[in-house]
C-alpha cells in the first residue's frame, strides 16, 4: 500500500484497476444503500459486462428491477462507441447528471451534442459516448477531476435514493 499526497491511502486495486479508480471505488462503497454490481464469469450477465461496475441505490442489496444504474465504471471499449483504449488499468467513470450540471461541464445542452469530442483523453470530463444526450458525463482515470467526479457520484446517488423513496416510501 502506498500513500498519495494529502495523507489519503490507496487500498489494493480491485481486479487490476488503477489506483485513482480504486480510490474512487473505495469512496463509493461508503455511500448509504449502495449496491455495486460487478459482473464476472459464472454469472448471469454477458461477457461484455465482465469487469465493469454498475452503481445502484439499493439498501436491500438486490438489483432494482426496471431501474438503470446511476453510475458505472467500464474497463473496455464497447462496440459502437469511439475507441478510448480502455483496459482494467485505464477505466472510464460514467455518471448521470442533471441538465444544468451537464451544460456547466460540457458547454452545451445534452440533446444538442455534435461531433468532435475526444473520448480518449484522461482526467477531463466529456459527454458519455452513447448516453451523453441523456445527461451522462464521463471521465477517464480521474486525478485532478477526482473530487468533482466523487461529488457528481454523490449527487447521482442522492437522486437515485430520492427516486427509490418516491417509488417505495420508507
Amino acid at each position: 500500500m502506498s500513500s498519495p499526497q494529502g495523507g489519503a491511502r490507496w487500498l489494493s486495486s480491485p481486479q487490476g484497476v488503477s489506483k485513482p479508480v480504486a480510490q474512487l471505488l473505495d469512496t463509493v462503497r461508503t455511500f448509504d444503500g449502495i449496491l455495486i454490481l460487478e459482473p464476472g464469469p459464472g454469472g448471469a450477465f454477458p461477457e461484455l459486462a465482465w469487469g465493469d461496475k454498475f452503481f445502484y441505490y439499493s439498501p436491500s442489496g438486490t438489483v432494482p428491477q426496471n431501474v438503470q444504474p446511476y453510475g458505472t465504471i467500464v474497463v473496455k471499449d464497447y462496440p459502437d462507441e469511439p475507441v478510448a483504449d480502455l483496459a482494467p488499468d485505464r477505466a472510464r467513470v460514467n455518471m448521470q447528471v442533471d441538465r444544468d450540471t451537464f451544460v456547466r461541464l460540457i458547454g452545451v445542452e445534452p440533446r444538442s451534442l455534435g461531433d468532435g469530442y475526444d473520448y480518449s483523453t484522461a482526467d477531463q470530463f466529456f459527454p458519455h459516448p452513447a448516453y451523453g444526450p441523456m445527461s451522462w458525463v464521463s471521465v477517464i482515470e480521474p486525478t485532478t477531476t477526482m473530487d468533482a467526479a466523487l461529488e457528481l457520484l454523490r449527487t447521482a446517488h442522492a437522486a437515485a435514493r430520492a427516486r427509490a423513496e418516491r417509488r417505495e416510501p420508507l
